[in-house]
């Protein structure tokens, strides 16, 4: 089937371009590839073009590049030549088509929608042959032309490439099957399309086929699409009443098992978190990049024109509203701001789903929309879940209730509703996951309180009600008022966003700022949010009236001369007779807690500002340690624990934990920093095990995270000694390493290095250190260098923490690459190194395995020429079988013999052009030849030249001097360049001969013929 025409387009043969348009670098490229191929292949037989393209592919990387790039060229501009181009492609390529299936990626990426018809025409015909011959690396290909097939679009272009890919996935159903990924990629694009293809007879039928499809592969490899997660039931419920699926449903709801045995149940699916992959796949490439571009280039109030260019192209027809919840799901599950991003005034992700809600024109995809941006909330569970696919929901509604109450409104009304009717049964599950999503955002201070949103004035009376009867929890007041608005100041992004801007989504006079404006008087660049207002704070007089009627004559006596005094010291003297009077035997415990909330009041300002002097020295220390609601950290020193005295001040400062949570980290910061509590570091433990919490990890945790966004020096102070007194609760999980990295300076952070190296700080030990490297590869930039800085600085092992090679993506970190790339380099190799270093995935772009083994080939030759050795006779001895299931039951990277191939190839070819004599070493050449001996010919076919090494070593050993030179002068193309070295091939002589001299000496001989019988007999 060819692909509708649309309107002709200027100039070359593989993309549209106008007069205006320069050259397409790409077009122009393979333009001169096509040149190199037809220049070579001109006016001759098939059998000399062959000829004439392998000789000069021979002569190295490039050309072979040049050759198949020209020969793909050739495939997309011309059909009638397609088959014998395609025959021609699939002779010469060296690396089994590595190279052109990484250009279609790179075209349907970046190029699809420029594409000439006839190309893109011919880009499905090659993607046919391409699985037809089961080329490694084709289903990625199929994944990314899935991707290319656009949610909420039935124009003929788009219809036609549903159909086609549709059509190989169908005829080659066994080879589909053979990827777990491309059977839950494809049943996810599919099952989302369904919703779209209705109306003409065309339609209809492509329907049914996408249905046939997906019933298909859901019954037959059900726990394949189970990888999809949540959004999997989302999908599902959308084409719920089409027979087909109906009947799929009664299965999932009421007989499991039938579809697999590890399948218990639609809740099972609804806990499993939809991956990234999936939620991204249902945007195309040129979507996603303007998405990704609005969320990281685009200001506040100046997104309009933005918004205005993306609703023409994708949302201007009815049938595009379907499209919306894909655009919120990829928002929701994909778009993670960074810190920075987060801090700066660049467009919130809250405000582009505001703007998708408040332009949606239809009922059912408003409905779908709403249900989209909650579906994270229903089963939320914060160990599992990130507090980002939640956030947007929150902060929609907080931003919304002034400049459009009525958005608040809906989505607060269908937050309530859909807990009784998303799915009855799993009720309580659901109003569960709504409560740990709300109590998550309070703890992670998305918001500080939920009571000004769900009891709001502007709200209806029935909805207010609704949610006090709903969430009685998160609807009390703060108490009390007044400290909100000293301690958790509004960032200045909020108030001005809702006070100046009441289109809040968009601004009609949205323009581009003149640079000058984004300049201060000093010529800095001017900060945008993440700066408090600074309100003057007006010091109001303490009521504590209410408290005092409640205490004893004697204790509210000292309380009022407590609140009278101003001077420091004579406030501690009356505090002293204060903490006296407890400690007597008659005093009645139930005062404790309202003599905590006396205190709690008139010492505030204890609380306010930063704890840690300027200067650090130790009368300064002594000095700040002195005010008077310390004395009570100062009796607790001083007394012995079995001191009935000691649990009554415990429990004093336990109340006073519930009231006033800093009080945590100011205990902390008393023991560190007062002589009077040398050694007395473990009596917060004490005190934690008195508070509600009850626990010391919890406590320690919850007052550092308070630390932290308090007094960032005062984290850096405590945290030798917190990381000394309790290796136990900071040692084991990157909880608080994560804290202190993710607010340090550079400064900070060389200070920590110091405190390491001069032993007075461990924050790594051998038997945690490789899961917190492992926990850090999901934090920001800076966090993880800090991290790694810190790691470097200690004195563990490399090979403690190697294994983390398995789980490190080129792409995704980058980070933890460089750092442990810069660290291998000053080791000598292990066989467990060179093992996990092999073990990475070969990808073009990846230069991290040639990188360190072509540094440890210079260094240490003979000792990674015997690692590699070891390792290739190893993975040989296994059955091909095995190694296949070894490398696809793990999710962690395994090593095969393919792999260990492909990583030697490119270091060869990394050196071709040196005079090291890396691949002239004997243990390689015989490892090699020991390999070639028992692989298969595909194997032989894709490292030929790598093999051709082990020929000539072969033919190095078995002939005289004399003849062996002429051999050498007569070795065949692939061989000839490397023998056009004379350094190696001096080396190779001599080698040779001193082999032959030993050939007269009885025990080296012995010793030679065991090796060569060694490797013979594994030949045969």
């Amino acid at each position: 089937m060819e692909i509708p025409k649309g309107k002709a387009g200027a100039a070359g043969k593989l993309l549209v371009s106008s007069l205006l348009d320069s050259k397409d670098e790409l077009e122009e490229r393979l333009e001169r590839c096509v040149g190199i191929v037809t220049s070579l292949t001109n006016g001759l037989s098939e059998r000399e073009a062959n000829d004439a393209l392998n000789a000069h592919i021979c002569k190295g990387t490039p050309q072979h590049e040049e050759i198949c790039l020209g020969l793909f060229t050739l495939v997309l501009t011309e059909p009638a030549q397609a088959q014998k181009c395609y025959r021609d492609l699939a002779l010469v390529s060296r690396d089994g088509m590595n190279i052109v299936l990484n250009k279609i990626n790179h075209i349907l990426m970046e190029k699809y929608l420029k594409l000439q018809d006839t190309c893109r025409t011919q880009l499905v015909w090659l993607l046919r042959e391409l699985v037809k011959s089961g080329v490694l690396g084709a289903d990625g290909v199929c994944m990314t032309f899935m991707k290319q097939i656009a949610g909420g679009d039935v124009t003929a272009k788009n219809i036609w490439l549903a159909e086609n890919v549709l059509e190989i996935l169908t005829e080659q159903r066994e080879w589909v099957l053979k990827s777990s990924l491309l059977v839950a990629m494809a049943v996810y694009t599919f099952l989302r399309l369904i919703v779209d293809h209705h109306g003409s007879a065309a339609l209809q039928v492509l329907r049914q086929k996408e249905v046939e499809f997906c019933v298909s592969l859901l019954r037959e490899r059900f726990m394949d699409c189970f990888m999809i997660g949540r959004d999997l039931v989302r999908l599902l419920q959308n084409v719920a009443r089409i027979p087909e699926f109906e009947q799929l449903w009664k299965d999932i709801l009421h007989n499991p098992q039938v579809l697999s045995s590890q399948f218990t149940g639609v809740l099972q699916l609804l806990q499993s978190r939809t991956s990234r992959k999936f939620l991204a796949c249902r945007l195309t490439p040129d979507m996603e990049t303007k998405l990704l571009f609005m969320t990281s280039r685009v200001r506040f109030g100046q997104q309009k024109r933005y918004q205005d260019w993306f609703q023409r192209q994708y949302l201007a027809t009815p049938d595009s509203q379907s499209l919306r919840c894909d655009l919120i799901r990829y928002i929701c599950g994909v778009v993670h701001p960074s810190n920075e991003v987060l801090s700066s005034d660049i467009l919130p992700r809250w405000a582009i789903i505001g703007w998708l809600l408040t332009t949606c024109t239809s009922n059912v995809a408003a409905s779908n929309a709403k249900l989209a941006l909650f579906y994270d909330w229903l089963f939320f569970n914060p160990e599992k879940d990130s507090i980002m696919n939640i956030e947007p929901a929150i902060l929609v509604m907080h931003h919304s209730m002034k400049p459009h109450p009525a958005i608040t409104a809906t989505l607060l009304d269908f937050m309530c509703r859909i807990i009784p009717n998303f799915y009855p049964p799993l009720e309580a599950h659901v109003r569960q996951g709504v409560f740990n999503s709300l109590t998550h955002i309070v703890e992670k201070r998305v918001l500080a309180h939920l009571a000004p949103l769900f009891d709001n004035p502007k709200l209806d009376k029935e909805l207010r009600a609704m949610l006090r009867e709903k969430f009685p929890e998160f609807c009390s007041s703060p108490s009390p008022p007044i400290e909100v608005k000293i301690e958790e100041p509004v960032p200045m992004e909020m108030e001005n966003h809702l006070e100046k801007d009441d289109g809040c989504y968009d601004n009609a006079e949205a323009a581009f700022s003149d640079d000058e404006e984004e300049l201060n008087s000093k010529g800095k660049k001017r900060e945008f949010r993440f700066h408090p207002i600074k309100e003057s704070i007006v010091e109001e007089p303490v009521d504590i009236t209410p408290f005092l009627e409640q205490l004893d004559e004697s204790l509210r006596d000292k309380v009022l001369q407590l609140q009278k005094g101003s001077d420091t010291e004579a406030q501690c003297e009356v505090m002293q007779e204060i903490v006296d009077q407890v400690l007597e035997e008659d005093f009645d415990s139930e005062q404790l807690s309202v003599l905590a909330s006396c205190l709690q009041e008139l010492f505030k300002a204890h609380f306010r500002g930063e704890v840690l002097p300027e200067e650090i020295t130790e009368e300064s220390l002594e000095e700040s340690v002195g005010k008077p609601l310390y004395l009570i950290f100062r009796n607790l020193c001083q007394m012995q624990e079995d001191n009935s005295g000691f649990s009554l001040l415990l429990d004093l400062l336990s109340e006073l934990y519930q009231k006033q949570p800093k009080i945590g980290y100011h205990l902390l910061y008393y023991l560190r920093a007062s002589k009077a509590a040398l050694g007395r570091m473990g009596l917060y433990e004490s005190f934690a095990q008195a508070t509600q919490l009850g626990e010391l990890h919890t406590c320690l945790m919850m007052d550092m995270k308070a630390c932290q966004e308090d007094d960032v020096r005062l984290l850096c102070f405590l945290t030798p000694s917190i990381y000394t007194e309790f290796p136990d609760e900071t040692l084991r999980s990157g909880e608080l390493l994560n804290m202190i990295v993710a607010v340090i300076d550079s400064f900070q952070l060389q200070e920590l290095v110091c405190h390491v190296m001069m032993g007075n700080l461990v924050m790594f030990r051998k038997d945690s250190v490789l899961n917190i490297l492992i926990q850090s590869l999901d934090w920001e930039t800076f966090e993880q260098y800090c991290t790694w800085q810190l790691f470097l600085a200690h004195n563990i092992p490399l090979e403690t923490i190697i294994p983390i090679l398995q789980h490190l993506k080129y792409k995704e970190h980058p980070e933890a690459l460089s750092c442990l790339l810069l660290q291998l380099r000053r080791e000598k190799p292990s066989e467990e190194m060179v093992k996990m270093v092999l073990s990475r995935p070969c990808h073009p772009e990846d230069q991290f395995t040639t990188s360190i083994l072509r540094h440890w080939g210079l260094r240490h030759d003979d000792l990674l020429g015997e690692h590699i050795k070891a390792l290739l006779i190893k993975n040989n001895s296994l059955p091909r079988k095995r190694q296949s299931l070894r490398s696809s039951s793990s999710k962690l990277a395994q090593l095969t013999l393919e792999q260990i191939l492909e990583h030697l190839d490119n270091l060869r070819l990394n050196l071709t052009n040196t005079k090291q004599n890396f691949f002239s070493q004997t243990p390689i050449l015989q490892a090699l030849q020991h390999v070639q001996a028992s692989c298969d010919e595909a194997h032989k076919m894709k490292f030929s030249d790598l093999f051709s090494l082990a020929e000539e070593y072969e033919d190095s050993s078995s002939k005289p001097p004399k003849s062996r030179r002429k051999a050498t002068a007569l070795s065949s193309p692939r061989s000839r360049k490397n023998a056009a070295q004379p350094p190696n091939n001096e080396e190779e002589s001599g080698s040779s001969s001193a082999s032959e001299e030993e050939d007269t000496k009885p025990k080296p001989a012995k010793r030679k013929r065991k090796g060569s019988s060694a490797v013979g007999s594994d030949s045969d």
